[in-house]
Parts: C-alpha cells; structure tokens; sequence
C-alpha cells in the first residue's frame, strides 16, 4: 500500500508542472485548448514512462531488500548454531587447573 502512494505522489509531482503551466501563444481562431493538448498529451506520455520506470525501481529494491533480509536470517540462524556448538564442546572438556 505504502508503494501505491508513493508511485501515486510521484504521479501526481510529475504531472504537476503541465497542469500548471500557462497555455502556449495560440493562432487566432483557434482556443488555447487544442494547441496544447498534443503538449500535454506528450508531458502525460513521459510522465507516465517516468512512473513505469520508477515502479520498476521501486520493485527491484523491495527484491534487494527481501533477498538481503532473508541472508540475514540465514546467517542469524548459523550464528546460533555455532553458539551451539562451542556451548557443547566446552561442556564436554571442562578445562580445570593445569
């Protein structure tokens, strides 16, 4: 969920700066919206190729982090298992007095 929002704000960041921009001087006769729609519909095509690339960015680091998390945990696990070990060979030559 939390990375639907961020590809959502970062949608919306993107999208932003065309919405907001001032049409472009348009040839009378015609209106301010159909001269810059071809605009807006080519900042919408990068926009959304920019959202494509960062959710793949944002996929291949959730892979990295769970692929890094699960060597942890295997290397936690053969921690404790060596603990386990050196706790039975001290058990088994108590060192007394030389």
């Amino acid at each position: 969920m939390c990375r639907l929002q961020i590809i959502t704000v970062m949608g919306l960041a993107l999208a932003a700066p065309v919405l907001a921009s001032p049409p472009a001087a348009v040839a009378p006769g015609a209106s301010a919206t159909t001269a810059s729609l071809p605009k807006v519909r080519q900042q919408l095509k990068r926009n959304q190729g920019e959202v494509k690339r960062l959710e793949r960015e944002v996929a291949r680091q959730e892979s990295d982090s769970k692929q890094a998390g699960e060597r942890l945990q295997q290397q936690d696990r053969e921690i404790e298992e060596l603990r386990q070990k050196l706790l039975e060979l001290q058990a088994s030559h108590p060192t007394g007095p030389r």
